[in-house]
């Protein structure tokens, strides 16, 4: 068997760039893209600080969360171990981006020149590549190299001709390559004679990338004692190792997070109406209407907008955005039908199918192991409780309409079970608040408190006392549980646009171990931008 992998030697690497400068030439990569880059990390505190040079990009991961996200199938992985992008399926939805927890991924959805705006050089108009605009893409470990070498009886990792640009270039020799799997290999035997470490490796990945803290002295075990991370503060942009604001995932992606949990919500609360009363052919079509804009908000932000209808509903085997899809498909002629020929059964069964559209966009978030505010477990409940309070919020507000006015008694106990559904999302806003405390960057953490006020007291105590009130006052019982609806339904919005689009900080990078160099070195790595709870 073959795995093909990268070694970084922390103690040889002089964060001189060449590796990046080499595989932009190779790659023909765009001024803003870089497949390979070296972070420059200051760790410890004064005055015992270490400086230390990090290589990083795509980490070829044995389980890669950005293949098993992809709703195109565009991201795969060979036998060999290299994950690699069909720039011919991918619909860039970026979805692959924000899984990513190596922050590995680029989208670029237009030509960008290294002097800026049309002051295009030969080069660059000789060698750009359309087919990776509007795409994701990454580093590709140089396969179609290792391919060629391979086809010619050469040896990854020690022939050039087969071996990846940025290892070719490497002037401290820092930058291995070869197959793990064999064991007389070079990168085989560094691993023997030295100590190291992957990034993240905590999140399951299993990367293909390992980095040499340390070489083992002759009988010497492994050094497996836990040292926690020293954290520092502060925020990082591309290049940078702290955690920094994700670009992928915009207000039209929050809209569709918005529009899909309003419009599923509403609609399993006039499904469970329908037990009791005939329902609007009005409320269905609303209902449906929320869930369209809120895939039509989204699908504005692919990058190749006309091959994502069809494209999007070909991974439903692991990805949510696949499923998802396939069941807003369903969703809408049942509801449509339901709701035209007044069927109540048929509409409870579009209550139910709602109920799953809306299980499945709170996956969605939580398979984004790159986004430490999304992959929280606790975020599914919290997700899913916040669309049925948004749901039945409107369908509050929507009573104001004379058409649409229930009697007394329907309104008094849709307003109680809102009351008891607030309940429950404070709780699992509780959970999720508790949990994040425990795994989320500094930035992430600021927004969440910064967060958490309004939406204790205006979207849950407020709601629940205007509609105590209009229990005493019942006269005005329709007017004050309608504003409580509109305040909940408001709440639930600024909840999702602040956790897509204000804290969803990345993952950044972090090193376990700092290299050893001479007699100094070999202590507790760096976490930048994470507190000391993380």
């Amino acid at each position: 068997m073959t795995r093909w992998g990268m070694i970084a030697d922390l103690e040889r690497c002089v964060g001189c760039q060449t590796c990046t400068a080499s595989c932009k030439h190779t790659n023909a990569t765009s001024p803003a893209v870089q497949w390979r880059k070296v972070l420059d990390l200051e760790v410890g505190s004064y005055p015992d600080v270490k400086r230390v040079f990090v290589p990083v990009g795509c980490m070829h991961c044995e389980d890669p969360p950005c293949m098993h996200v992809c709703p195109s199938t565009a991201t795969g992985q060979r036998a060999d171990g290299i994950v690699t992008i069909d720039y011919d399926l991918c619909i860039g939805c970026a979805y692959c981006a924000v899984a990513c927890p190596y922050q590995a991924r680029y989208k670029v959805d237009g030509p960008t020149f290294a002097y800026g705006g049309d002051g295009q050089m030969k080069n660059e108009a000789k060698r750009e590549d359309p087919a990776r605009l509007g795409v994701a893409q990454k580093c590709t470990f140089c396969s179609d190299r290792i391919d060629y070498g391979l086809e010619n009886g050469l040896t990854p990792g020690i022939d050039p001709a087969a071996t990846p640009a940025c290892v070719n270039s490497c002037i401290a020799s820092a930058l291995h390559f070869g197959n793990f799997e064999d064991p007389d290999s070079n990168v085989s035997k560094l691993l023997d004679t030295h100590q190291t470490f992957r990034m993240h490796e905590e999140l399951g990945t299993d990367p293909g990338f390992h980095y040499i803290w340390k070489r083992k002295d002759s009988g010497d075990a492994d050094d497996d004692e836990y040292l926690p991370p020293i954290t520092s503060i502060g925020t990082g942009n591309v290049g940078a190792a702290a955690p920094w604001l994700q670009q992928h995932w915009d207000w039209r992606a929050a809209g569709n997070f918005i529009g899909g949990g309003t419009g599923s919500g509403l609609m399993v609360a006039i499904a469970v109406l329908a037990a009791f009363v005939p329902v609007s052919f009005f409320l269905t079509l609303l209902a449906l209407g929320c869930v369209g804009a809120g895939l039509f908000s989204v699908w504005l932000e692919t990058g190749r907008p006309f091959r994502a209808p069809l494209n999007v509903f070909f991974n439903p085997q692991t990805s949510w955005m696949s499923r998802e899809s396939m069941v807003g498909t369903v969703l809408f002629p049942v509801a449509l039908g339901a709701g035209w020929f007044g069927v109540p059964t048929l509409l409870m069964v579009a209550g139910v199918i709602a109920l799953a559209y809306l299980y499945c966009q709170a996956r969605l978030l939580k398979a984004c192991k790159g986004i430490p505010a999304w992959r929280e477990p606790a975020i599914v409940r919290l997700i899913v409780s916040t669309g049925l309070c948004e749901g039945l919020g409107l369908l509050l507000v929507l009573n104001l309409i004379p058409s649409l006015v229930v009697a007394p008694s329907l309104q008094a106990g849709m307003a109680s079970a809102l009351v008891v559904l607030l309940a429950l999302r404070m709780l699992g806003w509780r959970f999720y608040r508790d949990a994040i405390k425990q795994d989320a960057p500094v930035e992430t953490q600021r927004v969440l408190n910064r967060l958490n006020p309004p939406f204790v007291l205006v979207g849950h105590l407020l709601p629940m006392l205007l509609i105590a009130s209009g229990y005493l006052y019942t006269d005005a019982f329709t007017y004050v549980s309608a504003l409580a609806g509109a305040v909940v339904l408001g709440m639930g919005w600024v909840l999702k646009y602040q956790l897509i689009t204000k804290a969803s900080y990345n993952q950044g990078y972090a090193i376990t171990r700092v290299p050893e160099r001479g007699t100094g070195g070999g202590g507790p790595g760096g976490k930048p931008g994470w507190s000391s709870a993380a």
